[in-house]
């Protein structure tokens, strides 16, 4: 899996990051989000602060060493770690329909 850190950025391990999670009856769903230039990736944030500036305050998150959220993310085919992203697209509407215009949106594990 390639971390990513921006565009052209070197590698730079992160220790622990704040991983978006959507929580369900008997545990966490870690998110994961559509990549600009293409296919999936996970994300996490190295503060609650930039995770809540790209996502909004009050979203679940849960603490995960990066070797622990590539291990969580390659049984799922997702190669792709993006870190402190500053843009991320809305969340899906409440019912079955996603207007066209809003392009490509974050996929749930």
């Amino acid at each position: 899996m390639e971390p990513r850190q921006g565009v052209g950025a070197q590698y730079t391990p992160v220790g622990r990051l704040f991983v978006p999670v959507r929580p369900r009856p008997r545990g966490y769903l870690i998110r994961i989000f559509q990549a600009a230039p293409g296919g999936r990736t996970v994300v996490g944030f190295t503060s609650r602060a930039r995770l809540a500036t790209a996502l909004g305050d009050g979203h679940a998150c849960v603490e995960l060493a990066e070797p622990m959220l590539r291990a969580l993310a390659e049984p799922l085919g997702v190669m792709r770690l993006t870190v402190d992203p500053h843009l991320v697209g809305a969340p899906f509407p409440a019912g079955n329909s996603v207007p066209r215009a809003w392009g490509r949106l974050p996929l749930e594990a």
